[in-house]
């Protein structure tokens, strides 16, 4: 067991200078989407690692590289870190006070794209990496990083990755990207992610576009071929209508009502956060709500675009019209299984002409929530949060969990400095300090304890 007094210490008296670590690598633009910086980005997060003596690696994938490092420990007994370094688009620009790539701290709180997700947990992660040096001149047990470039689009070359270093990644037990606390400020660990299946629906009926009173009575009109196409998908009861769609589905066992049932109740908080004034399907509070928020599988309509759009108004007929669509996915669901349901339900509907392109997918996985890793986390983070872990069977979000879980066959635990007012994937993205410290705490507290 480590002198936690002395590691508190070192971590709240050099602060700053995490923090300027981490101001340094947010203010390198890394947007995925855009194919932004994700080179410099990489190399950037290479030397974090190098500087603290980790064997490191970048190695490329078929999209953006992957970073790899290794620290030995005094025990072999291996924790890995998974973190990504790439970031959504900062778009809208306007809606930021200050630039997202331009790390701005007020009011207890760094502000800047990627901060939160994920910048900030790989700091502070490795930030306890660098208290336990100071006080105990080596690390416990032994540390793996793998930071990808591919999070925020899908992770499409993750899942080959892994499977083509199982040895290289081989651990016992692993930390995922994210985690925090939510509205009563109560620490909360999320076991599961759903998965997704995302898609792209388009269809073309003419050549261009088409003055609407020439082609209006008489030609096809791409918008509304593709809202009828996506009106079939989805009845008045919300229930989805792909052939054999819930077929797999595994219901919550009583395990994870029992955990759903010990949350705290989000009705209220939902309506203010977001404005909503009711929930679908009747939902109004309770257990019911937050089981049937994760547990259930999903079909959402993303965006839409077609024809004209700008101000004023332009009597046109659109040829082409698309929509982005996504299936968040529960166990024991497949993406692959719903392209497939999909195209045959658009067949057997009449919309053959309707096109599906892949965008991107993510299998579902969870970890036992009994499993031994999985009390040790909640355990080490009693002693920082003056609270024990609320934990979640299941989150509503997707990751790539599934080949951590399933091909390195670990378990897999969050645990992080998100807050519920964070912004991540919005403008204003923030962390709070208090709580980027709380982090590298409970991590120096991990690392000491798996020994």
């Amino acid at each position: 067991m480590a002198d936690y007094v002395r590691v508190d210490s070192y971590l709240e008296t050099h602060l700053n200078e995490s923090i300027a670590e981490l101001s340094r690598l947010v203010a390198q633009p890394s947007v995925g989407a855009q194919n932004l910086g994700m080179e410099e980005c990489a190399e950037l997060v290479a030397g974090m690692l190098r500087q603290r003596g980790f064997a490191t690696e970048i190695m490329p994938t078929a999209g953006a590289p992957v970073v790899f490092g290794e620290h030995k420990g005094r025990s072999d007994k291996t924790l890995l870190f998974y973190c990504h370094y790439d970031v959504q688009p900062p778009e809208p620009l306007e809606l930021w006070e200050t630039p997202p790539f331009e790390p701005s701290l007020r009011d207890g709180k760094l502000f800047g794209r990627g901060v939160g997700d994920d910048k900030g947990h790989l700091a502070a992660r490795l930030f306890a990496v660098d208290a336990l040096f100071a006080v105990l001149g080596d690390l416990p047990c032994t540390v793996k990083f793998i930071i990808e470039g591919e999070e925020e689009t899908s992770s499409v070359h993750l899942h080959e990755y892994v499977r083509n270093n199982l040895q290289k990644l081989k651990a016992d037990g692993c930390i995922w990207e994210f985690g925090g606390v939510d509205h009563t400020e109560t620490p909360v660990q999320y076991l599961g992610l759903r998965g997704i299946c995302y898609v792209e629906l388009s269809v073309q009926t003419a050549a261009t576009d088409v003055h609407s009173g020439t082609g209006g009575s008489i030609f096809p009109n791409a918008a509304w071929r593709l809202v009828w196409a996506l009106a079939s998908l989805k009845g008045p009861d919300e229930r989805i209508l792909l052939p054999g769609f819930y077929d797999k589905v595994i219901k919550p066992s009583a395990r994870d009502l029992e955990l759903m049932a010990a949350l705290p109740e989000t009705s209220e908080v939902y309506k203010q956060q977001y404005g909503v004034k009711s929930f679908i399907k009747g939902l109004t509070n309770g257990v019911d709500l937050r089981v049937e928020e994760v547990f259930t599988p999903t079909c959402t309509i993303c965006g839409l675009t077609s024809g004209y759009q700008g101000p004023g108004s332009k009597t046109v007929q659109p040829a082409r019209a698309s929509a982005k669509v996504d299936f968040r996915l529960v166990p024991n669901q497949e993406p692959g299984d719903v392209v497939e349901q999909l195209r045959h339900h658009l067949d057997t509907h009449g919309f053959s002409d309707v096109k599906v392109e892949l965008l991107g997918g993510e299998a579902p996985a969870r970890t036992n929530p009994d499993d031994p890793f999985i009390k040790l986390v909640c355990d080490t983070a009693v002693d920082v949060y003056s609270a024990p872990m609320r934990i979640m069977p299941l989150v509503g979000g997707s990751g790539p969990n599934a080949p951590f879980i399933h091909d390195l066959g670990l378990p897999v635990a969050t645990a992080g400095l998100g807050h519920p007012d964070g912004r991540a994937h919005a403008p204003n993205e923030n962390i709070r300090l208090d709580l980027y410290l709380k982090h590298a705490k409970h991590m120096a507290r991990l690392m000491a304890e798996f020994e």
